[in-house]
């Protein structure tokens, strides 16, 4: 069943905030996007209308997105009667928001929008580095954080601008869908992974997809597939049809890492993901293809100087 995601949509909407995440997740396939807003239509920044939006509506289905973009000018479109609307209907949401019924998305000045309306009180949030310092005085209470591409805290998210709505909208699929999904839009779409945040689990997925060798993908594709395996370098090399010699080459050239490295640091996040599942440290590593839990824990040690 796809995901409703609603678009808070308000005269001065930055395009890109808009139109990037919602491409994004629309390539997916598995995401059912809605446009709603206190107008029946209303002007980006490009000079684009979007019309035949729909009200604010008074129930969410639960586990609904609730997506909040920026705008070009928030200092002043955000004291606006719409904005307004928009802030009181969003009060409505802080239970949904705090039980985890519904998730909450900020793009760039979005967050201060949220934050206006109580929704960040408590919560760890950033923004468009020149929208910080207006966060900071308008919501005290919000634990924003400087130079962050997203933050993700329980079910809130908040990213910094424009195209960083792009890399929150990849890290969704990735949380709904599975780091594969997220690879493939990501490929179609022609864009680079960034980490984000404080977030590990972006890092051996998709941190080293910063590249458009096909080679690279295709023997990164065979170990990401399946890491519990005891994958040898001539091994994915045939499957990447190129020799073991020339792969070694590529990942120096492309990733700054060797193909035993790259392996190790998802066999690590396969590990760290049995753990939350209740797996021992034992279990956990041999189920993640390690010999043992004294392997894992050297592995630990080692990624983490």
């Amino acid at each position: 069943m796809q995901r409703d995601v609603f678009f808070v949509t308000l005269p001065g909407t930055l395009a890109l905030d808009l139109t990037g995440p919602a491409e994004t997740l629309r390539l997916s396939g598995e995401f059912k996007m809605h446009y709603i807003s206190p107008l029946q239509e209303v002007e980006l920044t490009t000079g684009l209308v979007v019309s035949r939006l729909l009200p604010l509506p008074a129930i969410l289905p639960d586990h609904s997105i609730v997506v909040v973009p920026g705008v070009s000018d928030s200092e002043t479109l955000f004291d606006t009667p719409p904005a307004q609307q928009v802030c009181e209907w969003l009060k409505t949401l802080k239970e949904s928001i705090e039980l985890g019924r519904l998730q909450l998305v900020c793009i760039c000045s979005g967050s201060l929008l949220a934050g206006m309306a109580g929704l960040l009180d408590g919560y760890q949030c950033t923004s468009h580095h020149e929208v910080i310092p207006r966060l900071r005085k308008r919501v005290p209470a919000a634990l924003v954080k400087d130079n962050r591409i997203f933050v993700e805290d329980r079910h809130v998210l908040t990213s910094a601008g424009i195209t960083a709505g792009i890399d929150l909208a990849l890290y969704l699929i990735t949380q709904h869908l599975g780091p594969q999904a997220a690879l493939d839009v990501a490929r179609e779409m022609v864009v680079y992974f960034r980490r984000g945040g404080e977030d590990p689990q972006l890092s051996p997925w998709l941190q080293h997809r910063n590249h458009l060798h096909p080679a690279v993908h295709r023997a990164q594709n065979v170990i990401s597939a399946d890491p519990e395996t005891a994958w040898q370098v001539e091994d994915v090399a045939a499957k990447a049809h190129i020799s073991g010699r020339h792969l070694t080459r590529l990942f120096r050239q492309y990733l700054g890492i060797s193909v035993r490295d790259y392996h190790e640091q998802l066999r690590i996040a396969v590990a760290k993901q049995r753990m939350q599942q209740g797996f021992g440290l034992e279990k956990a590593a041999l189920t993640a293809g390690f010999s043992s839990g004294r392997q894992l824990r050297r592995a630990l040690l080692r990624w983490s100087e």
